[in-house]
């Protein structure tokens, strides 16, 4: 099961992402105006970048359920119950990682380059691009695995092998 690597790397995910925000230089000296957000929403949107982020408050539910549970399993049922009604209380927050993550991308791109974004996305190739996306991006990683597997071997056996010959290794 990946629950266990997800819930490891999203509290990472989530700092790196509050530490950008406040570190990175703003996109003008200026606060950002509505119009600019406004942009940076549409690209947001229309590139699907929220997505990746849907699955945070359910992965947390469980993982909060689980530690509960594994606490005192005789009370199953209502562990389940009051953190299913706790993470639909928190779902109304989801507005507040949404403006961030706005703010990140209007922070780091002009408005010009964010209507760019938003037009390609809102594209039929730009709507295809992310439709296909994770596809794209599990293929993508499976291939760079593979690869990396291939290229592993290799190097092993390719430093046995002179290592071999300059006698550090025998046979």
């Amino acid at each position: 099961m990946k629950l266990i690597p997800t819930l490891k790397v999203l509290p990472m995910l989530a700092a790196a992402i509050v530490a950008g925000g406040l570190t990175m230089p703003m996109a003008s000296a200026q606060e950002l105006t509505d119009s600019h957000i406004a942009a940076a929403r549409r690209a947001v949107l229309a590139a699907g970048a929220l997505q990746s982020f849907d699955e945070i408050l359910p992965i947390l539910a469980e993982q909060t359920k689980t530690i509960f549970i594994q606490s005192d399993p005789s009370v199953t049922p209502v562990i389940e119950e009051v953190t299913s009604e706790v993470a639909l209380n928190l779902a109304d927050r989801r507005p507040d990682l949404n403006k961030v993550v706005y703010e990140v991308w209007a922070r780091r791109l002009s408005e010009e380059e964010l209507t760019q974004i938003g037009d390609f996305y809102e594209s039929p190739i730009g709507k295809k691009l992310t439709e296909l996306g994770p596809q794209l991006t599990a293929l993508s990683i499976g291939a760079a695995q593979q690869w990396q597997d291939e290229i592993s071997i290799e190097m092993v056996r390719a430093v046995r092998s002179e290592l071999e010959k300059r006698g550090v290794v025998k046979q």
